[in-house]
């Protein structure tokens, strides 16, 4: 066996010794993964940091036309008023996770089922101006004359409700709530099936 050989030999066992020992270093030195274990308590922390979700907003551009009338022409010439308004009102939905209790959190095996409430108003506030248009009596105008800002406000945020209140838009708030907490609680119990429902 010439010198050139004898070399590769101990070249290859040297590779493969030292190729040997860095696998066990590495196998040894390697930390041990603890798995977190995930309980009701991860669950019901993870929620409640968030307070409260909102899910869906909605912008509700409606005109609303309130009339202050005695039912008399005569007297409504002299102290009617009629305001005509508009203005866009934003109203955010969502659930309250603050209200999850640990009843409401199931765990079985792989499965974890969270109960949680239906969406519902959060706020609703103006955007922007209100476009107004006020027609007082000539008397209301001269002794009692009122802008009508705060009434149009107040009757803009009472539509704007009750149009969010409405069944589809709860259902596409509830739905969206469904979808952002079971992505939610997918970074904390990885590798876990979620099932997200509406309480009853």
């Amino acid at each position: 066996m010439n010198t050139k050989n004898v070399f590769i030999i101990f070249a290859l066992g040297f590779l493969l010794i030292a190729g040997i020992a860095g696998y066990a270093g590495y196998k040894y030195a390697k930390p041990t993964e603890f798995e977190t274990k995930v309980d009701a308590q991860v669950i019901l922390t993870a929620l409640r940091d968030r307070g409260f979700l909102v899910t869906q907003t909605y912008i509700f551009d409606q005109p609303v036309l309130i009339e202050k009338t005695s039912g008399s022409a005569f007297k409504d010439f002299f102290f009617g008023q009629t305001i005509t308004a508009r203005g866009a009102m934003e109203v955010n939905m969502g659930i309250d996770l603050a209200s999850v209790t640990t009843n409401d959190v199931i765990i079985a095996d792989n499965v974890i089922t969270i109960n949680v409430p239906q969406a519902t108003l959060f706020n609703v506030r103006l955007i922007g101006p209100i476009e107004m248009q006020n027609q007082q009596g000539i008397l209301k105008r001269l002794l009692q004359s009122e802008d009508g800002y705060n009434e149009a406000l107040s009757e803009l945020s009472k539509i704007a409700e009750q149009t969010a209140t409405q069944e589809e838009f709860v259902t596409r708030a509830t739905d969206k709530a469904k979808e952002e907490v079971k992505q939610m609680l997918g970074y904390v119990a990885q590798e876990k099936t979620i099932i997200v429902q509406i309480k009853k």
